[in-house]
């Protein structure tokens, strides 16, 4: 253990520039994962830290925890954590994880495209409905929240560690995956339950949720095999984005189990 006492040393300033900068991670190479449920989430899934950072009082209660899972632990004050959590009620413990920006596409494998979908809670909660309904690969496309910012993983919960994820993409990546393009609209193509209930929603495949103002973009839309619509009978325009994904993949993974082998 190495107590840390300057809110100068040069792993805390990395720290505080990973928590308030959402692409910090891409100039550091570093990502800040804070909090306990975020920080198991990661070891359940084999991902193991390059420091681990924590204030007296965890040292002192439950350093039994978090010894052992790296040889690079650090101690705190709990007014030197705080400075480095964007939460209002600082978690008191977290890791610092390598960050591997060249990820290779997995073809084939169920995939949520995300197109400029720009707020952070919604890209987390994506994520995490996406990890539930067994799409354990994201690709997201030039514009979209950085899906490893502090909020993104946050909104996450964990997902982040289970998954595939490849950013910065362009439109043509999607050929890569070698699956059918799904795209969601307001007003044109079949109803969702419909498709669910005559068997005939494509799996595997991509959903691509578009950005919440503008949805999809032409170029992507022009690239689908199918266009699908979300029934509304309440007569809201639209649904929010991070809401109408978890409808989709919910039933693209009941399409799935209700499919003979």
């Amino acid at each position: 253990m190495i107590e840390i006492t300057s809110k100068d040393n040069p792993l805390l300033k990395t720290i505080r520039r990973l928590s308030q900068d959402p692409s910090g991670y891409r100039k550091q190479g570093r990502v800040w994962c804070e909090g306990d449920h975020l920080c198991r989430a990661a070891l359940h899934r084999g991902v193991k830290p390059l420091q681990v950072v924590m204030t007296q009082a965890v040292w002192q209660s439950a350093s039994w925890a978090w010894t052992d899972v790296c040889d690079q632990v650090f101690v705190v004050s709990e007014a030197l954590f705080a400075s480095l959590s964007g939460l209002e009620s600082p978690a008191q413990m977290g890791f610092v994880l390598d960050y591997v920006s060249e990820v290779a596409v997995q073809a084939g494998q169920p995939t949520v495209v995300l197109d400029r979908v720009q707020d952070a809670g919604n890209v987390g909660a994506i994520l995490r409905s996406a990890s539930a309904f067994g799409f354990k690969q994201v690709v997201a496309m030039r514009g979209t929240a950085a899906l490893w910012s502090a909020k993104v993983l946050r909104a996450g919960m964990g997902a982040h560690f289970g998954m595939n994820l490849i950013e910065s993409a362009s439109p043509e990546l999607l050929a890569q995956l070698h699956l059918p393009v799904v795209t969601t609209s307001s007003h044109q193509g079949p109803y969702l339950h419909d498709l669910l209930a005559q068997n005939q929603l494509p799996g595997p495949c991509a959903w691509v949720m578009g950005h919440e103002g503008q949805g999809v973009c032409e170029e992507i839309m022009a690239l689908s095999q199918w266009q699908v619509r979300i029934a509304q009978p309440g007569g809201e325009e639209s649904l929010n984005v991070a809401s109408a994904a978890a409808i989709c993949l919910h039933a693209s993974a009941s399409a799935a189990l209700l499919t003979p082998p």
